[in-house]
């Protein structure tokens, strides 16, 4: 394991970790986020954001830490140890060498937005000898995968390589009851990937990794669950309200959410030539239109360089260098509505080829981009002392720009782009572990950390009417506004006993740290705006959240390692969370208006237990098992949408909505020689629960609880594996995630609050047969 930068048995490494090896990863069928998430105890993964439930938006959750806001991630990826800006990185696992994900604060070996946890990705390493592999798949709902990796030395001793690619696509499991003939939730994924290994001495090696994919897939298979009733002009009912309770005087859901109605999932996605015509036009884009998205559904591409470089200097002394650098493009197209009509006459328009019926096409585009580099030294000379020290930099850009309308889309207009905000993060870093004795050793690690935070106007200019907030004027297009500096010290201490040979115990306190963020939005309102704003306590820049966190745990081995376990629990305060607020002003023309900023409003009480177990229970039967309870306790919090809606002021006790309280799985392999051919044959199953989701912190409603069971079989050799599965085998259909979301209509009489559920819609059972072929 590296989850303290430096090579240790996953059992005496006095963190709560799972990892997976490539072989584990494979027999499970893993190929996804979502697919780890179902078998990492306290590991969700939500992907609803804006009414959309797709690959557009991922975000890991660790030990129940929900990010109020789709910004402010607590926990972070990596590739090699090198910190990747989005999901998009790894949302395809490829053929990993294995997957670390590490539970609670991680800031000292991690860096920036790690408080939660950690998920590094290990990719193989080039081959010292000649060899490679190909694996195609096919499946019902048009699942199929065709890949190959190749590598081997290049100059023998000194520079080896590895190449591969891999195209993969499946069709939604559900058809649009809108349109005929189309599926919601099509996905198609094309990846390749470079390594290169130098050594040129027995003491240096340096290895090279670039990564490009490109995902394009359809409209998401996404459902509105409404609260109100929609009503074409001529009478036809378009969507029926599924409220079952009345909630502050609205309209509102309490339990479990409804099942779907007959007409749902449905949603105007038709690629005409008006959605064409818009989508080909470059005014206002943060995008160049070839590069966006065209049709409804998203086309994001991404692309991963890093190099690292190891030098052992001798005296167990090694220098380490890893510099890193991710750039993301992502473009979706959606329709807000969530619901078809087509044929209903709802509205009325005057742009010229626009639908004749309601629709709220919206676009968003995304950059990101960062910069990495981290040195550190690290000694292990078999004495008692363990040592690493090291610096880091990290550069990240971000900028996003959306538009869209019902009706009328205009189509030489998209919207402005917003400005973007970049941050600059130095950290210094020391990990320190000494034996005391045979059995007990102490650690103590800690980063020191300064982030430097900035945010620039629009590329068009603009002006700030107020001096609320940051000078009054008119900024150049680029030019910096507002800019502000943090520092922060995150502190770990572990102390673990070696009880015996197969049992080791320890217990840990880490602070962690979540950068700061800025509130942007209401500079360009009037000076009375932002002035109503200052006064309701509103700020431009926002501290970092803080969490204290303490665990305890045990790691093992039974029956002379046919039995290996780890178990642990954890205790934190999340301090200063980061929550939406909004208050409404009246403007010039007595219009009200809704002014939303980010707040440091909350504070939760986190807990839990987490359980893994691996048994050899004979040289045939394995199984594999693990669990957790991740509950939260919401001490302080405001959401002023939430008390909209449902006039609760205090949300005092509730938990965090969008992560399961209870999650589980349980496998079981069973494995046959057939000597006579020099092959075995396997059988597995896998089973997955998780508990419902809320959909918000007021906690009246929230999905059913997710089950999911797994099958395959098959056969192998030296070189060929061919496999049948069926996954979801009992075809259940829990949502795989929730969100408040908004029934609109033409007259948007329920858009002022929540009114309406947005669920997303897992894969149903899927039937399907690989082969694979080493060489």
């Amino acid at each position: 394991m590296t989850a303290r930068k430096r090579s240790e048995d996953i059992l005496k490494t006095p963190v709560a970790i799972t990892a997976m090896t490539g072989e584990m990863l494979e027999s499970r069928g893993i190929a996804s986020l979502d697919d780890l998430a179902n078998y990492t105890p306290s590991m969700s993964i939500n992907s609803n954001s804006s009414g959309r439930s797709d690959r557009s938006f991922q975000s890991i959750i660790i030990r129940g830490f929900t990010p109020a806001i789709s910004t402010s991630q607590t926990a972070s990826l990596f590739i090699d140890g090198v910190p990747v800006s989005s999901s998009t990185a790894v949302q395809n696992l490829g053929d990993p060498a294995r997957v670390e994900v590490l539970k609670g604060p991680q800031s000292a070996y991690f860096g920036r937005q790690t408080f939660a946890g950690a998920v590094n990705v290990v990719t193989q390493s080039p081959p010292d000898e000649f060899g490679g592999w190909v694996k195609a798949q096919l499946g019902t709902n048009n699942n199929r995968e065709v890949a190959a990796q190749i590598g081997g030395p290049l100059i023998d001793d000194v520079l080896s390589f590895s190449l591969g690619g891999r195209y993969w696509g499946k069709d939604g499991s559900y058809g649009n009851k809108g349109i005929a003939g189309q599926t919601l939730g099509d996905q198609t994924t094309r990846s390749a990937n470079l390594a290169l290994k130098f050594t040129p001495s027995s003491n240096f090696t340096a290895k090279v990794l670039g990564l490009w994919s490109e995902n394009i897939d359809g409209p998401s298979a996404t459902a509105l669950i409404p609260a109100y009733s929609v009503t074409a002009a001529n009478g036809t009912s378009i969507v029926t309200s599924q409220s079952n309770c009345n909630v502050n005087g609205n309209a509102w859901f309490c339990g479990t959410a409804p099942k779907l109605q007959g007409n749902q999932p449905s949603a105007n996605t038709a690629n005409t030539q008006f959605i064409k015509n818009f989508l080909s036009q470059p005014n206002g884009r943060l995008l160049n239109p070839e590069d966006g998205t065209k049709g409804y559904g998203l086309r994001s591409r991404f692309y991963h360089l890093h190099l690292a470089m190891d030098w052992d200097i001798g005296s167990g002394l090694t220098l380490s260098s890893l510099t890193g650098y991710n750039d993301e493009i992502r473009s979706t197209l959606s329709d807000l509505t969530l619901y078809s009509n087509q044929g209903a006459l709802l509205n009325s328009t005057t742009t010229a080829g626009s639908p004749t019926y309601f629709a709220y096409p919206y676009l968003v585009e995304y950059h990101q981009k960062d910069v990495s580099q981290e040195f550190r030294m690290s000694l292990e000379n078999g004495g008692p002392l363990h040592l690493v020290v090291g610096a880091s930099y990290l550069y990240s850009f971000f900028q996003s720009g959306g538009g869209g309308s019902p009706g009328a889309l205009g189509t030489t207009t998209f919207s402005a782009v917003s400005g973007s905000t970049d941050s600059n993060t130095y950290g210094a870093f020391f990990g320190l572990t000494y034996d005391l004795t045979s059995r007990l050793s102490l650690s103590v690690d800690g980063r020191y950390q300064i982030d430097e935070l900035a945010a620039f106007a629009k590329p068009t200019g603009q002006t700030l009417l107020s001096d609320a907030f940051a000078p009054a004027g008119t900024y150049a297009g680029g030019q910096k506004l507002l800019s502000s500096t943090y520092h922060n010290f995150m502190p770990r201490a572990i102390l673990n006993f070696n009880v015996s040979p197969n049992l080791m115990l320890y217990t840990s306190y880490a602070k962690g740290i979540n950068p700061g963020a800025f509130n942007v939005v209401f500079l360009t309102q009037p000076a009375t705006t932002q002035q109503a704003a200052a006064d309701a306590g509103l700020q431009v820049g926002v501290r970092p959240e803080t969490l204290s966190d303490y665990e305890l745990g045990a790691k093992g081995k039974l029956f002379g390692g046919a039995v290996t376990y780890s178990v642990d629990g954890y205790y934190g305060i999340w301090n200063h969370q980061l929550n939406s607020q909004q208050i409404t002003v009246t403007d010039a023309n007595g219009v009200p208006q809704l002014i939303s900023a980010t707040v440091n409003s909350g504070k939760v009480r986190v807990w839990g237990l987490e359980a893994e177990l691996n048994a050899a229970l004979s040289d045939r039967v394995h199984l594999n098992a693990s669990g957790s309870l991740n509950d939260t306790y919401i001490l302080q919090y405001a959401s002023s949408p939430v008390t909209a809606l449902t006039g609760m002021t205090s949300f005092r006790g509730k938990q965090l909505p969008n992560a399961p309280k209870y999650s589980g799985s349980i496998g079981a392999q069973y494995d046959y020689p057939l000597d006579t051919i020099k092959a075995d044959l396997y059988m597995r199953g896998d089973f997955v629960y998780r508990s419902g989701l809320y959909s918000d912190v007021s906690n009246l409603v929230k999905t059913q609880a997710y089950t999911q069971f797994d099958m395959r079989a098959g056969i192998k050799t030296g070189k060929v594996k061919i496999e049948a599965y069926v996954t979801n085998v009992f075809n259940n259909k829990a949502y795989s995630s929730i969100g408040d979301y908004y029934t609109i209509d033409p007259t948007f009489a329920h858009f002022s609050k929540y009114s309406g559920l947005a669920v997303g819609l897992r894969d149903l059972r899927t039937f399907g047969l690989s082969a694979r072929y080493d060489f």
